[in-house]
């Protein structure tokens, strides 16, 4: 039984020597990490913090520097996956009020509003007296009001172009069918008009020439003979 407990404590020691190496290796990423963030080096840090990760998956620091990263290289929705897993975790009011800040920021900048004004309203209900907060779910929640305001106004705008563009379509076709209805009665002129005018044959055509060219040569002839008399000499006689 003796060496039965001895043997208990041998593991104990050996899991708690582990896990203090454990331990000690997510520290060193994640102090890794903060160096290359203070030195703007977003992408390597990123890296560090993952390894901690990798030896500590539940790393609250670990996690929160790693959302920070990816926030600063202007990777807002991944950013934004890692502040709302630690926003649902059981860690303090604080530490969860920081999170859904963070949430909250992250969103904004993917232009996600109204749900980054929930994460706002989140980060105060855990610690109410958050100034920056406050005054960050102000200016979400202005933002919001003027996009539903420009939203409104490019609806209206579109009515208004789609009512002025069923208009001019109206127009366009009142103005085709009438167009239609002009060609349709000049039509309609032009064969009633051809109708009207006397049709005669070849034949009649060929007479009524004959007859004129007659006439001509007639009148031509009366012509001079009333020249002939106006140019005729009267003698006269001496009685």
């Amino acid at each position: 039984m003796k060496s039965f407990l001895q043997f208990i404590v041998f593991i104990l020691l050996i899991l708690s020597g582990y896990t203090e190496s454990y331990s000690q290796t997510e520290k060193k990423y994640i102090r890794e990490g903060n160096n290359h963030f203070e030195k703007s080096k977003f992408d390597q840090s990123e890296i560090s913090y993952r390894k901690a990760l990798e030896e500590q998956s539940d790393s609250y620091k670990a996690l929160f520097n790693l959302g920070d990263a990816l926030y600063k290289q202007d990777k807002f929705e991944d950013a934004a996956g890692e502040f709302n897993t630690l926003s649902q975790t059981g860690i303090d009011k604080i530490s969860r009020a920081r999170s859904f800040h963070n949430l909250g920021n992250s969103l904004l900048k993917a232009n996600r509003v109204e749900e980054s004004i929930q994460a706002y309203k989140n980060a105060l209900r855990n610690y109410p007296d958050d100034l920056e907060t406050k005054y960050n779910l102000a200016y979400a929640q202005d933002l919001l009001k003027q996009q539903q305001q420009q939203q409104q106004k490019q609806k209206e705008q579109d009515q208004e172009n789609s009512e002025q563009d069923k208009q001019e379509q109206q127009d366009k076709k009142k103005e085709q069918t009438e167009q239609q209805q002009n060609e349709q009665q000049q039509q309609q002129d032009q064969q009633q008009k051809q109708q009207q005018e006397p049709q005669i044959s070849k034949e009649d055509a060929k007479r009524l020439l004959e007859a004129l060219a007659e006439n001509e040569k007639e009148l031509q002839e009366k012509l001079k003979k009333a020249e002939a008399r106006k140019n005729r000499v009267v003698v006269r006689k001496n009685w």
